[in-house]
């Protein structure tokens, strides 16, 4: 998908973070936004802030995890610009602390958000592309705890090990049935966005009634601690993964870095060994950057 300008993009998870990034970057290249989020005050905001400036938006209050409220959404799309090209599944939480220590809801709630979301997603606006017929693509956000398992975050690697296979597979899928559609994989690292405050948008059916055990609070210290120290911004990750689509470029490492753990990782599968923790110390790296760039 070469050009942008006049194409449609929706955006879930665009009331913050990646998402409004993703927003802003669209509407930089004459995008026409659909963009989407549970927060309804905060996305109708960052709409008025986007249309004030001559952006071309709408913005539909959507909970991902829902099957109905993203059938809504493709609708609201249709009925008010006829076509979707560019589709950027990007809504995410996250919960952390030891497995064990971790509820039914903080499962049902990062699973139905991360996984279902994108399921969802691509269930329901890939058929719309098909339909169109013309170049089209679709945007996975995962992580790189969707290529590595670091400690205290079990749910949430989880969750982005399932986005990771969803979105390998939706491109053989999309090969062998010969669609004008692409898909890429975006992995990001630790980038300041409002990751880290997600517990802010858990609906009322999945708040837990007791309190954070002291593996989740020092676990939830931590991930809010390197977040802020992530030197690349989300309008930094948007610009590497508008450059992905245009190449059609499927994997958006946006921190080459992590490669040598991942490739680590690997290592371990190879030699049917215990799994590295890659939180510890990195091993020292095997590829240059513009390597990395090109696998």
């Amino acid at each position: 998908m070469e050009q942008f300008a006049g194409k449609v993009a929706v955006i879930t998870g665009a009331a913050s973070g990646f998402g409004r990034a993703f927003a802003d970057k669209g509407a930089a290249l004459g995008m026409k936004l659909v963009l989407a989020d549970i927060d309804a005050a905060a996305l109708a905001a960052v709409v008025e802030t986007l249309v004030a400036a001559g952006a071309d938006a709408i913005g539909v209050p959507t909970d991902v995890s829902d099957a109905a409220s993203v059938e809504a959404l493709a609708q609201r799309a249709l009925e008010t610009y006829g076509k979707v090209h560019l589709l950027f599944n990007n809504a995410g939480v996250g919960a952390s602390g030891f497995l064990w220590e971790m509820s039914a809801h903080d499962w049902e709630w990062v699973f139905g958000v991360n996984v279902m979301g994108v399921a969802h997603g691509v269930r329901v606006f890939t058929p719309i592309m098909l339909r169109q017929n013309e170049p089209a693509h679709i945007v996975n956000t995962a992580s790189v705890a969707g290529l590595l398992s670091p400690p205290g975050m079990g749910i949430y690697n989880a969750s982005k090990h399932a986005v990771v296979s969803l979105t390998e597979t939706l491109h053989h899928d999309l090969r062998n049935a010969g669609a004008p559609i692409g898909c890429s994989l975006l992995c990001p690292a630790f980038v300041p966005t409002g990751i880290a405050e997600a517990e802010r948008a858990r609906p009322a059916r999945w708040r837990n009634d007791a309190a954070p055990t002291a593996s989740q609070l020092l676990a939830g210290k931590a991930l809010r601690k390197a977040v802020r120290s992530g030197r690349l911004n989300a309008a930094d990750i948007a610009d590497a993964t508008f450059e992905a689509v245009r190449e059609g470029r499927f994997y958006v490492v946006t921190h080459p870095a992590i490669m040598p753990s991942v490739r680590l990782r690997h290592e371990d599968i190879e030699q049917l060994r215990a799994p590295s923790d890659p939180s510890a110390e990195p091993p020292l790296p095997t590829a240059s950057h513009s390597e990395v760039r090109e696998a």
